[in-house]
């Protein structure tokens, strides 16, 4: 019988490595890149907690080095797809009645592995997949994913701990459940950390789901795949399913125990899968919950006492980091005539 109460102190954000030369971080992160660079791994799906190989493959490479292959990644087809369907709806029950406490305890093993035995692993596939350098990949596949992993266990604390009150001639309560059925996860190439999140944070919250991770994204969401299970993820919570969107959105979107769409991409692609899901309304066993993050406008506003240099350099690099190819990426300034 356990009827404790924990309280997670106020997370703190991750530090970021400076990485310079010599240091433990550095060498390690390098010996990782040799690593990994040198070798061609074989990524399978993940279904239930067991590898599966269809024998259909492709191949991940160096998006700064195309003849360079990194890995070859079997593709899921209906038929895995409906494995993965049945094993994410199968484990939601039970998933769903585990403490709470149990499941930010493993959102929080994740995290201290992230920060320490796994740090390089994660940042040097996120460099060699998806051409991130040394200090994108850590602030986002390393530091984010934790900040997430810590935060989403402490503010579900601070969820479950809402209630209301009770009189003596009367208890209240609010019990909050999980969503009925399976979540479909879809996580976009240019962050790690997201597709870290858009699984975990469900998970967090007592649901499964079934993960169609960018194909441009394979190698770090693999080894975070394996990071999850590491941490002792039970098998069926997350099912990881790379396979072409065609397929499978068109399987999943008509199961009738689909509960929930969690979706980072194009507008284009949420507006096809809010219409897909409309289409499908009568089917579902409940109401799916769509939340999704398209194309973002950042922009810079730039303070009177700004220096035109710094102004000048900073603008750039938001803009053309990553290619631009983030929501964070600048595409408008203001800037105060007096400058």
């Amino acid at each position: 019988m356990n009827n404790a109460l924990f309280n997670f102190k106020t997370p703190e954000n991750e530090a970021v490595l400076g990485y310079l030369k010599n240091s433990p971080e550095r060498i390690s992160l390098e010996k990782e890149l040799k690593a990994q660079s040198s070798m061609e791994i074989e990524i399978p799906l993940i279904i239930g907690g067991k590898e599966v190989f269809t024998g259909n493959t492709a191949e991940v490479r160096m998006p700064h080095n195309h003849k360079h292959v990194l890995a070859k990644y079997h593709i899921a087809g209906p038929k895995e797809i409906e494995m993965a369907i049945d094993a994410a709806t199968k484990a939601q029950k039970l998933w769903s009645e585990t403490d709470w406490t149990i499941r930010a305890s493993i959102l929080l093993k994740v995290a201290e592995l992230l920060a320490t035995t796994h740090r390089g692993i994660l940042g040097a596939a996120t460099m060699l997949g998806q051409s991130k350098n040394i200090y994108q990949s850590e602030i986002d596949a390393v530091c984010e994913t934790i900040d997430f992993l810590k935060y989403n266990a402490y503010f579900a604390g601070k969820i479950y701990e809402f209630q209301p009150r009770s009189a003596f001639n009367q208890l209240n309560r609010i019990e909050f459940r999980a969503l009925e059925g399976f979540i479909f996860t879809v996580s976009p190439f240019n962050f790690t950390s997201i597709a870290s999140n858009l699984n975990m944070a469900p998970v967090m919250m007592g649901n499964t789901t079934v993960w169609k991770p960018a194909t441009t994204a394979l190698l770090s969401n693999y080894y975070l795949m394996k990071l999850f299970m590491e941490a002792g993820l039970p098998g069926g919570v997350i099912n990881f399913v790379p396979s072409k969107g065609s397929v499978i959105g068109k399987q999943v979107m008509a199961s009738k125990d689909l509960a929930g769409i969690h979706f980072t991409g194009s507008n284009a692609t949420f507006n096809h899968l809010w219409q897909e899901a409309s289409s499908h309304l009568p089917t579902y066993k409940s109401y799916p919950r769509l939340v999704g993050e398209t194309g973002g406008k950042d922009f810079i506003f730039v303070h009177p006492s700004s220096k035109p240099w710094d102004v000048a350099v900073n603008a750039i690099r938001g803009a053309y980091e990553f290619q631009g190819q983030k929501c964070s990426a600048p595409s408008r300034m203001y800037v105060p005539k007096s400058l």
